[in-house]
């Protein structure tokens, strides 16, 4: 891995309206130089609107943009130095792919030879060296993007913005174009913005994640901090599956089903609330006696996700995903009895309404 040479990016209490709704809150968030952020959440919930400002396409409502050190916020797109690759390709189709990627450099005033070198070394930073002279027709949607992520790159911007790069693509290709776009982005050590709502993408090739709702970043931290330490309901239930269990709420842990589970806030007041369970939180066993029980129910499913696999059981009142290894999943198959067991992972709790205390 090269030394990261990036610049730091900051926005700084960024707010956009469209007529009554807002779409940014005050967003403030610091990219390291030469870090990967993905920020990830629902449609509407302001991620693109946020790369947009970034960008310079639209104007900040208040708020500054600072690249480098330097206050860009009035400035137009294309003085900002930053490249930028969307879902759609947009790739000229009586160009072939060298010639593509130089376009940027000579909207730039970069001489010919200069501008077809540069081209050409960046095609084969991304892989596709050997297709230089081929036209977008002849190229695939996953070789099209790289050239799209070339001309990104070919201009040596100081800021790489994806704007969800990767959802015209079919699994298997975006998968690996995701895993490309990440050495990519390590070789060359540029600041990245990635916006997508695709959870797997977000959480494979991020150095931090910010998940955002309705104009406000809710968490923002590594993939595994996001994933096992959400900061609120919201984060626990977007990101990831998540059970939600009754219980009831005592002295700092969750009584889920007969099973005393610690709360990632303990501080939090007595009374029935809704437990938020990972599936990768919950074993069943199918041995011994299966008398009836608050936790022992009926496998109805099971979902085949390769080395994983997802069992779905009934417990009468509720439905409730466990995620386990395959070889042990094959072992309870639909109508087995099992029992489940709860480990005491540290949950969130969410409630309707405000919990009532006892007298």
């Amino acid at each position: 891995m090269s030394e990261r040479r990036g610049v730091e990016v900051r926005l700084e209490n960024l707010q956009r309206r469209y007529g009554t709704v807002t779409a940014l809150d005050g967003l403030t968030l610091t990219l390291s130089p030469g870090e990967l952020v993905a920020l990830l959440g629902p449609s509407g919930c302001g991620k693109t609107t946020a790369l947009r400002l970034l960008a310079g396409l639209e104007d900040a409502d208040g708020g500054r943009v600072v690249i480098g050190g330097k206050d860009v916020t009035g400035l137009p797109a294309n003085r900002r130095n930053v490249g930028m690759v969307f879902q759609a390709y947009s790739l000229f189709p009586h160009m072939v792919a060298w010639e593509n990627v130089a376009f940027g450099l000579q909207m730039r005033k970069v001489g010919t030879a200069e501008r077809k070198k540069r081209a050409l070394e960046t095609l084969e930073l991304v892989g596709l060296g050997r297709f230089a002279e081929r036209y977008a027709s002849q190229l695939s949607g996953g070789q099209q993007q790289r050239v799209a992520l070339a001309r990104a790159l070919a201009i040596k911007p100081q800021v790489l913005l994806l704007d969800e790069p990767l959802s015209a693509l079919d699994a298997k290709v975006r998968s690996r174009l995701r895993d490309e776009i990440r050495r990519i982005q390590l070789e060359v050590g540029i600041t990245t913005l990635f916006v997508t709502h695709d959870q797997e993408e977000a959480l494979a090739i991020a150095d931090r994640v910010g998940v955002m709702q309705s104009g406000h970043l809710e968490q923002l931290g590594p993939p595994t901090e996001i994933y096992s330490r959400p900061a609120t309901p919201f984060v626990a239930e977007f990101v990831g599956l998540t059970n939600r269990m009754k219980g009831d709420v005592h002295g700092g842990t969750v009584d889920v089903r007969g099973t005393r589970i610690p709360l990632v806030d303990p501080d939090v007041e007595d009374g029935p609330a809704t437990a938020l369970v990972r599936p990768e939180a919950v074993t069943l066993a199918s041995n011994g006696e299966m008398e009836d029980g608050p936790l022992v129910g009926t496998v109805i499913a099971i979902a085949f996700l390769g080395a994983m696999s997802r069992v779905t059981v009934d417990l009468g009142d509720t439905i409730v995903l466990a995620q386990m290894a395959t070889s042990a999943a094959s072992q309870t198959p639909a109508g087995t009895k099992v029992r489940l067991t709860l480990r005491p992972d540290p949950v969130l709790i969410q409630r309707e309404q405000p919990a009532t205390t006892a007298p």
